[in-house]
């Protein structure tokens, strides 16, 4: 009977000492996470580096973490976690965890908390530890690589260009002046530096910076009501967000300085000049986080556009009726290349702003965008009625 009893309180104190380890032999204090690239991208992995600073008395078997990865990523965010020797001094341990995830819906998303189970030497007890800290992860829309504007190079403003305006017959009776800082190589005046012995630059050769305007019309009436709750709801919005960056990168990438805008003046990205491709990354990252709103404006477009013409004028729209192609045919005349891309075009309104000037294309959510950007830049335009 006394054997017994021994081996009863044996059992106890092993058990104990199980339970015991798992409370006091691990204790995290840090979990951080960096991201590679710094901001994930919808349809693209990214990679989330994890740190776990660990503190421990004993040595520790190995367990098993799990990050949890929110609705707007998906991936697998589990493994093996270390073993880990004595730490008497209590030295904080790092250890070091990795995954990929990719980006599904557009916004801002959480990541974690991280729990990580341990089981004791003896495989006696199990216990969960839940380190509540979360880092934040933008996912930015998904960005289409479209083809370029190669035919409409000249007449649309074009990759960067030089105009000469010549006094007399021949490049001989071009005004040279002094080079100053600055100045472009391609304006230097070869002759006249070889005459005076000193740079000189054609006076009547002007450099311009071609310049483009896309337009995002963010009324609620045109899209779905999930558009204004949370980015990512409305799959129509969400493909007029991919049609807008797509479109500001081709023509950053073009050479175009780029304003992109609400359709009421409202500025969503400053503007980015062209061939400034960091600019477009900063770009999508604000473009992560944004909605419809309730005001419909798109009837004041034509006063943007007063009084000046411009290059391209990108307007990407939801529900676009009758009355829509008329608020917005005087635009046409104001663009070298005018183009209005709809989502749900109702009736003959496209039909009827390509009589306008515009040229016209459907943003389908399940199709290639690429396709309707050469299908809708390709097509020729009516002239307006007078």
């Amino acid at each position: 009977m006394e054997e017994l009893i021994y081996f009863g309180i044996l059992l106890l104190a092993v058990l104990g000492a199980s339970i015991g380890s798992l409370y006091f032999a691990r204790r995290s204090d840090v979990v951080a996470r960096a991201l590679i690239p710094d901001v994930a991208s919808v349809g693209r992995e990214t990679l989330v580096n994890v740190r776990v600073g660990v503190r421990t008395a004993v040595p520790t078997a190995p367990g098993w973490w799990i990050d949890t990865i929110p609705k707007g990523l998906s991936g697998s965010a589990e493994g093996i976690f270390p073993a880990l020797g004595s730490g008497l001094r209590g030295n904080e341990r790092v250890v070091e965890l990795s995954y990929p995830v990719r980006g599904e819906k557009r916004g801002v998303h959480y990541l974690g908390p991280l729990s990580v189970r341990s089981t004791d030497p003896f495989g006696l007890a199990r216990r969960s530890n839940v380190f509540g800290q979360r880092t934040a992860v933008t996912v930015a829309p998904a960005m289409v690589d479209l083809p370029p504007l190669i035919d409409y190079a000249g007449a649309a403003g074009g990759t960067l260009h030089t105009t000469t305006h010549q006094l007399g017959q021949g490049a001989d009776n071009l005004v040279a002046r002094p080079y100053v800082p600055g100045d472009s190589m391609r304006r230097i005046h070869w002759r006249a530096t070889a005459h005076r012995d000193a740079l000189m630059v054609r006076q009547e050769e002007q450099e311009s910076t071609p310049e483009a305007s896309v337009v995002i019309d963010r009324s609620a009436l045109r899209w779905g009501a999930e558009a204004m709750s949370a980015p990512g709801e409305d799959p129509g919005f969400e493909a007029a967000v991919v049609a807008c960056v797509s479109v500001v990168a081709r023509l950053v990438h073009d050479g175009y300085a780029v304003d992109v805008l609400d359709t009421d003046g409202t500025v969503l990205v400053e503007r980015i000049d062209g061939g400034d491709m960091t600019e477009v990354d900063v770009m999508l990252a604000q473009f992560a986080t944004l909605i419809a709103r309730r005001d419909d404006t798109l009837a004041r477009l034509p006063r943007l556009f007063g009084g000046v013409f411009t290059g391209p004028i990108i307007l990407i729209v939801g529900r676009f009726d009758l009355a829509d192609a008329e608020a917005v045919a005087p635009v046409a005349q104001h663009s070298s290349l005018p183009l209005v891309f709809a989502v749900a075009p109702v009736g003959d309104a496209l039909e009827r702003a390509a009589f306008s000037g515009w040229h016209i294309g459907v943003i389908d959510p399940g199709a290639d965008l690429a396709v309707a950007w050469s299908s809708a830049v390709g097509r020729g335009t009516n002239h307006a009625l007078v």
